[in-house]
């Protein structure tokens, strides 16, 4: 019986000779392990649907005990990302950062939305990587559970705190004690652009812009608290700042 579904290609590993095993982030079954035939000849059919960070329609069928891709055809190919390194890299990343938050059989559209307006504002609205960045770690994290509480201090009061505690996920006031753990600089720009992100309509989340050390604010308090809620380091996010360096 075969199986059609749109997906987004968040991996693929080498498989014997020709074959690769591909991991396809899809609206209907969440995440998929997908053997594609013969993908890495010259001349394969599939080839340019199945490569790392297409979005495409797949029909699947059963072979052997693996699903297995009969046919694909590419809706998105996010040409931009194969000419720069850093595009791709940041893209893997978020990629990487989808991989994690999804099941297997176990629809999640919201999470490849976010993945591919993630890849389209970088691709095609040319919006600064700083920004997309942190909008989409910020909005994943809320997605995994760990929504902030950015309304007020929750030691004064205060509407408008200038710090941000990680490890709490709130916005807090420099001057209140009883908060454990690591609080970041948070400018009132920079609250404000947090406040818009984690409630604004999934279409508009890259809508928004900062300007001068607020960008740098924000990609440090977005970044800081994704990766300390999951508890895990990504080697994606690890590489794309190497390239940063240089």
């Amino acid at each position: 019986m075969y199986l059609k579904t749109d997906g987004l290609v968040l991996r693929a590993t080498e498989y014997k000779d020709n074959d690769s095993i591909l991991t396809v982030l899809t609206k209907e079954h969440g995440l998929m392990t997908l053997k594609a035939r013969g993908i890495r000849r010259n001349a394969s059919r599939l080839k340019s649907a199945c490569q790392l960070l297409a979005y495409s329609e797949f029909t699947v069928n059963e072979v052997r005990g693996f699903d297995t891709i009969y046919e694909a055809s590419p809706i998105e190919m996010f040409v931009e990302l194969r000419s720069d390194i850093e595009l791709l890299a940041l893209s893997s990343y978020f990629a990487q950062v989808a991989e994690v938050l999804s099941q297997e059989d176990s629809p999640d559209p919201a999470i490849l939305s976010l993945t591919l307006n993630a890849l389209y504002a970088l691709c095609k609205l040319n919006k600064p990587q700083e920004l997309v960045k942190a909008a989409f770690e910020l909005r994943a994290a809320c997605h995994a559970g760990f929504l902030p509480d950015l309304q007020s201090c929750p030691v004064c009061g205060n509407p408008a705190p200038d710090r941000f505690a990680v490890s709490g996920g709130s916005a807090v006031c420099s001057t209140c004690t009883g908060v454990e753990g690591l609080r970041l600089p948070m400018s009132i720009s920079v609250l404000t652009a947090m406040r818009y992100i984690v409630s604004c309509d999934a279409k508009k989340l890259f809508a928004f812009d900062l300007i001068g050390s607020s960008r740098k604010e924000l990609a440090d308090i977005a970044e800081t608290y994704l990766v300390t809620q999951l508890e895990r380091g990504f080697y994606t996010l690890d590489f794309y700042k190497s390239l940063k360096l240089i």
